[in-house]
């Protein structure tokens, strides 16, 4: 077995242990830290999962594999919280996610490849598609906080009916984009493919029958799955109490640390890419994942909001969150706009993401204007 399996393996043990916390008592600390670490092999599991059965499926339907599940430890997080009532957390995570896939996961690509390699090429086409389209939704995710913040009175179910609205039209986007990478224009997304084809030495699942490795990994994707619903039900009760003994806001919770939990499967497939020289499928990747978080998580969680929970969740953002990410989306499109990188391009990203994560740690709660310092 390769250690890129072993490990993930490993950190497993981390699951009975944070179950065993729970139950026995042990104190919010101890089942914040060890849910937390259970998490990353499952997100890394889950991801691997998702990517094995989308292979053996084929394109078409390995690629609505990978837009349903590509971001469902993200999303289960966000429903577990929201189902809590941590709208405040929620929202903030939409933007932490949106913030890690686009300066922190294609840093690290650009960063780790461009150290090995003077400079990588990528198709310039992938990221005007996915550039375009994140432009789009970061527009349509700031309207309702423009709303507010140029109007006198605004009344909740005003902002209420944008956001539905709003939402619906991202999704009639996300369905637009599935259309124009899976049929359409689908060659212009199978890119380095035949490294993905290739299962890995020591891979004990790679030596199944194609039937049989289909039904393995579609059981390791539901097993990951529902073990990541329970880790973020432990994560998610004692998230708000030790972050607030740790003095984090709800929005650097959500903006910075979640994601940071949530995404460990995302750094490794995109540094484990950009390493082969494979920044094609490494940039889709970062590039995609916020896009799908952009339009499909955030409208999800609106809707379930709304309609099923009965969490009153919306699309108005902290102003600083809009602000943020369009900073994000501006800065990758002007980085990744020739199609080309190097090590200077990642660590560009990667120190924009350091200063806008200080930026949200210093960011007061809502409510505290500016005091003097005299």
């Amino acid at each position: 077995m390769s250690l890129k399996n072993l490990i993930p393996l490993v950190l497993l043990i981390f699951v009975p242990i944070s179950i065993a916390a729970d139950w026995l008592h042990w104190g919010t600390t101890a089942v914040f830290v060890t849910s937390a670490l259970a998490i990353v092999p499952l997100a890394i599991w889950l991801s691997t999962a998702t990517e094995k059965v989308a292979v053996v499926t084929g394109p078409s339907v390995g690629g609505l594999v990978n837009a349903v599940f590509g971001n469902a430890t993200e999303l289960i997080i966000a429903l577990v919280a929201l189902r809590a009532g941590l709208v405040d957390i929620v929202e903030a995570s939409i933007t932490g996610t949106i913030l890690s896939d686009l300066l922190l996961l294609l840093g690290l690509a650009m960063l780790t490849g461009g150290l090995r390699y003077r400079e990588q090429e990528f198709q310039p086409i992938l990221t005007k598609v996915n550039g375009s389209s994140m432009t789009l939704a970061v527009i349509a995710i700031g309207l309702p906080t423009l709303v507010i913040w140029t109007s006198d009175i605004v009344d909740v179910e005003i902002v209420r009916n944008l956001s539905l609205a709003t939402a619906s039209v991202l999704i009639v986007v996300y369905g637009l984009t599935l259309l124009f990478s899976l049929k359409t224009h689908s060659y212009l997304y199978q890119v380095a493919l035949a490294d993905e084809d290739s299962p890995d030495s020591g891979d004990e699942a790679a030596k199944l029958p194609k039937g049989s490795k289909l039904w393995f990994w579609i059981g390791v994707l539901l097993a990951s799955t529902i073990a990541i619903a329970i880790e973020s039900d432990l994560f998610v009760d004692v998230v708000e109490l030790e972050t607030q003994q740790l003095g984090l806001t709800p929005l650097f919770t959500g903006v910075i640390l979640i994601p940071l939990i949530s995404d460990v499967a995302g750094y490794v497939t995109v540094v484990r890419l950009a390493m082969k020289n494979q920044m094609d499928l490494s940039v889709a990747t970062a590039t995609g994942d916020s896009l799908l978080v952009a339009l499909f998580v955030a409208p999800v969680l609106v809707f379930v909001g709304q309609f099923i929970m009965g969490q009153s969740i919306d699309l108005n953002f902290n102003p600083f969150e809009v602000a943020a990410m369009a900073i994000a989306v501006t800065v990758t499109n002007i980085v990744s706009s020739e199609g080309r990188s190097n090590w200077l391009d990642g660590a560009l990203l990667l120190a924009t993401y350091l200063i806008l994560g200080v930026a949200f740690y210093y960011h007061p709660p809502a409510g505290i204007g500016l005091l003097s310092g005299q």
